[in-house]
């Protein structure tokens, strides 16, 4: 049986034997599903996001199943970058894994001083940035929601880190296809895309939100079409690699996603019904290579638009 050639090169260093990742906040930091499989197989694992002090999220209930998917409103609950740091790291350079962060913050002096303390950490690949937390000084207005926000984040992380910057883009915007561009100009060396759309559930008994946070993050089944459109679309708007995420649950969906304009997907909430789900998924790409003779390369951004 031949070999197929998985490898996925985003630029600036961030090389990946393949191009399956786990997606940020539904993995954790990797030590729980090492029990089930080799995490150095993955093309990299994004971490849960990791702000400056430890965060205690929101109050409880946090998630909630929904038909085709679910809501989740953690509110951010992470470690801290020191604790990150010095308890989880050590864990992720011994099982040679990829190392994706995902970097939050409240203000931009916030974001770069996480950035900074993690430019100077051995084992990790790349930083994905996380756009869609409220910014304080700006009363409370997503950084993903204005491009001009955006654009000036990545600007000031741009000119203090040369690890690989991701952004992580936010359905929520009206224009993502804009905002990749605004971020592309400022040095984003890519995107990913999309994070959750914004939802919530009612008790009807009680006539009370079910989460704790009234309102949370759409992921599952339920959004991938509307990821699938927007990759499309950012695609065929920028000059940087693109990341697809959204409902990515078996190999055909992150076909699907190759095809439409990504470089590589990542696997998120499937994770939650099925641990070993990246792995399978990882297989279906390379059965579908292997038999289509195709090259990865080839596959990506090859929709056929033309009539039937």
């Amino acid at each position: 049986m031949s070999s197929v050639d998985l490898s996925v090169d985003l630029g600036r260093g961030l090389l990946l034997p393949n191009p399956v990742m786990t997606a940020s906040g539904t993995f954790g930091y990797g030590e729980e599903a090492s029990q089930y499989f080799d995490i150095s197989k993955l093309g990299a694992v994004v971490v849960k996001g990791i702000s400056e002090s430890p965060r205690q999220g929101n109050p409880p209930p946090r998630v909630v199943e929904t038909p085709s998917g679910m809501l989740n409103s953690i509110g951010l609950q992470n470690v801290g970058v020191e604790a990150f740091i010095a308890e989880k790291m050590p864990f992720l350079r011994d099982a040679g894994a990829r190392v994706i962060v995902n970097v939050l913050g409240s203000t931009v002096e916030e974001y770069a001083r996480v950035c900074k303390r993690l430019d100077a950490v051995e084992g990790i690949s790349a930083l994905e940035i996380n756009i869609s937390c409220p910014n304080v000084k700006e009363g409370g207005v997503q950084f993903g929601m204005k491009k001009a926000l955006a654009a000036g984040l990545v600007k000031v992380l741009r000119e203090l880190t040369g690890r690989h910057l991701m952004v992580k883009l936010s359905p929520n915007c009206g224009d993502i296809a804009g905002m990749a561009l605004a971020v592309q100009d400022e040095g984003a060396d890519s995107v990913s895309l999309i994070n959750t759309i914004t939802g919530m559930e009612i008790d009807v008994a009680t006539r009370r939100p079910v989460l704790g946070g009234m309102m949370g993050g759409l992921s599952g089944p339920a959004i991938r079409p509307v990821a699938l459109r927007m990759v499309h679309e950012v695609y065929n708007a920028v000059r940087i690699p693109v990341v697809g995420i959204g409902g990515i649950m078996e190999g055909r969906h992150a076909l699907q996603f190759l095809i439409a304009g990504a470089q590589a997907v990542q696997v998120g909430t499937a994770t939650f019904t099925d641990p070993l789900a990246p792995l399978r998924i990882l297989e279906t790409l390379e059965d579908y290579l292997r038999e289509e003779r195709i090259a990865l390369p080839d596959l990506v951004g090859s929709l056929n638009t033309g009539s039937l």
